[in-house]
């Protein structure tokens, strides 16, 4: 599933072609994505501006003055900008016809991506409402993980991608921050320090900038706006390198499951 360098790269790439654009035109051919699309968006779109292309975690929020439009990649799904006159192929669910000659277009083969709407404050959609911090920004800090993190035994991964105590960080880059913060994955979240919860909110936030300019992680699924795959997976310090010497110290890396996902950290690297 894309994380969240994976949107927000997608979101500097739609940003640049979408904002200002007037929407001329919605097409709906499958609307039995994770959500039903909802029936009235082509009346509700129609005619209206695009004022801004904003993310919240994983969510790509459309503004278009009336309402908000979220947008989901889920598992597989991803975001093009095409000709209008490009064909739809099979897992093309859901085109923004713009007034420019372009479209943007969801792919989505698995079908867990969501196509949804927001009237009035788009933070209250019940989908956004509780969750936490976004880990670039400031609110993000290590006062904010050491109390989120107190007196809970959960272990640190688990927490970190708990949307609850901060969003966006899912399984890779949970791995890849507690490798560059020294830091075990099964690790008691409540006995953290308050100074190695600050060199985890450093990495962590070190991790997802690099994963950013290095177009993201494609795994399988994920490509950018123009159909590009992205680098960072050949930077991974541990995540996927089960059984491979630590690029560190040359200690084999360690894979154990975490609430059925996979964990990978160095024995000797992180304490």
């Amino acid at each position: 599933m894309p994380e969240l360098p994976e949107v927000e790269i997608t979101r500097r790439g739609l940003a640049t072609h979408l904002t200002g654009q007037t929407i001329i035109g919605v097409t709906i051919r499958n609307p039995q994505l994770r959500w039903p699309i909802p029936k009235s968006l082509p009346g509700l779109l129609r005619g209206r501006t695009i004022r801004a292309f904003g993310r919240r975690g994983k969510y790509l929020l459309v503004d278009c003055g009336n309402g908000t439009l979220l947008l989901h990649l889920g598992m597989s799904g991803s975001l093009r900008i095409l000709p209008v006159t490009a064909p739809p192929e099979k897992h093309d669910h859901f085109d923004l016809l713009l007034g420019n000659g372009t479209l943007m277009r969801l792919r989505d083969p698995r079908r867990f991506g969501a196509v949804l709407w927001q009237r009035g404050d788009v933070d209250a959609h019940p989908l956004l409402a509780g969750l936490g911090p976004e880990p670039l920004e400031n609110d993000f800090d290590a006062r904010h993980l050491y109390q989120a993190t107190r007196g809970r035994s959960i272990a640190i991964k688990q927490c970190l991608m708990d949307s609850h105590v901060v969003v966006g960080v899912g399984n890779i880059y949970a791995n890849e921050a507690l490798f560059r913060a020294g830091i075990r994955p099964q690790l008691a979240a409540g006995k953290l320090s308050l100074p190695r919860c600050a060199k985890l909110v450093q990495e962590i936030r070190a991790t997802l900038e690099e994963a950013i300019r290095h177009g993201g992680s494609t795994l399988r699924d994920f490509v950018d706006t123009a159909g590009r795959p992205g680098y960072f997976q050949q930077h991974y310090w541990v995540y996927g390198r089960g059984s491979e010497p630590c690029r560190k110290c040359g200690t084999p890396i360690k894979q154990i499951r975490q609430g059925q996902r996979s964990s990978f950290y160095c024995m000797n690297c992180q304490r």
